[in-house]
């Protein structure tokens, strides 16, 4: 008699305990976005919001909370220093996230995150005025290499995947390169469109609206993007050099592995629908994705080249 109570009893807490899991999630899950409301990983978060809402079922709720300031650190410290429940998830950009980890002090760091999904990689590009002859790879670099440090290259920031990629083409082309930075990408754009400099370096998404007024000359993915199929890679101009700005999803350090594990199988279910990559697209988001542990490795793989390029020509 006793054996079998304490059977029925050990199935009656194996029980409870899975109902409990299931139930997740129980509440509102909020998005913590580091940056104003508009711009791209904020209208990223919100695209992404009634998908996982979908894939996470159990009429689950996810809200976008905007927490502006310091180049998107404030919004991911208070990630990193949330309840790790999977009721507080937040957006992160690479390599920007941890690139601000080497130029200053910051208040977490690689091992504060639970790494669910990287949903987005907008890959660098460089353009040139329209009058501009330079229309190809083999134009600006041979222009680079007849007076070295005579192209001028506008971008927005220091420290970001702009300023790293240039880094890569650097060492990829043998040339120099003189930058010229400007506080974000609008300026950065209307200075090359005006000729202020001789070509520019932005992320895909922020020149696809302005080709009336500047040549795409190169894309920085494996292969051709659907949403410039036109354009031709680094690669097939000779210059093997891939790189972009990457745009996803951490969670604090230490998610229960359930939580985790629902998390992150609910953005490979939002990536497989078509209806998801058709509005993130027309959000001005190239989709792309490295969920779980291969999200992390990205990560791993960012900062060790941001820190050889911090370590080697610091850009503060």
């Amino acid at each position: 008699m006793k054996l079998k109570t304490l059977i029925v009893s050990v199935c009656l807490v194996a029980g409870f305990a899975t109902s409990a899991m299931a139930e997740y999630p129980e509440k509102k899950i909020e998005i913590i976005v580091g940056y104003s409301a508009g711009g791209g990983t904020d209208v990223m978060a919100r695209t992404v919001a009634p998908f996982l809402e979908r894939y996470l079922g159990n009429d689950a709720t996810v809200v976008v909370k905007n927490m502006p300031g310091a180049s998107g650190q404030i919004g991911v410290t208070e990630v990193a220093n949330a309840k790790p429940d999977g009721y507080t998830i937040g957006t992160y950009n690479l390599p920007g996230m941890m690139a601000r980890t080497l130029d200053r002090k910051a208040g977490y760091s690689a091992d504060s995150f639970t790494y669910l999904a990287n949903v987005v990689d907008d890959p660098n590009v460089i353009v040139t005025p329209k009058g501009s002859d330079i229309t190809s790879m083999d134009k600006l670099v041979a222009a680079a290499r007849k007076e070295p440090g005579g192209m001028t290259v506008g971008m927005s920031s220091l420290g970001g995947d702009d300023h790293f990629f240039l880094i890569r083409l650097q060492k990829e082309s043998g040339a120099e390169y003189t930058i010229v930075p400007f506080k974000g990408s609008a300026p950065a754009r209307t200075a090359v469109m005006g000729g202020h400099v001789n070509m520019g370096i932005f992320n895909l998404s922020e020149v696809l609206g302005f080709r009336d007024d500047l040549n795409i000359v190169g894309v920085a993915r494996p292969e051709r993007s659907d949403l410039a199929p036109n354009v031709p890679t680094f690669a097939e101009q000779g210059f093997n050099v891939v790189n972009g700005s990457m745009r996803g999803f951490v969670a604090p350090a230490n998610l229960p592995k359930d939580v985790e594990d629902k998390l992150v199988d609910a953005f490979k279910k939002a990536y497989q629908d078509p209806e998801f990559t058709k509005a993130m697209v027309a959000s001005g988001n190239p989709v792309s994705l490295a969920a779980g542990a291969d999200f992390k490795a990205l990560n791993q793989e960012q900062f060790e080249f941001a820190k050889k390029v911090w370590e080697t020509t610091p850009w503060k």
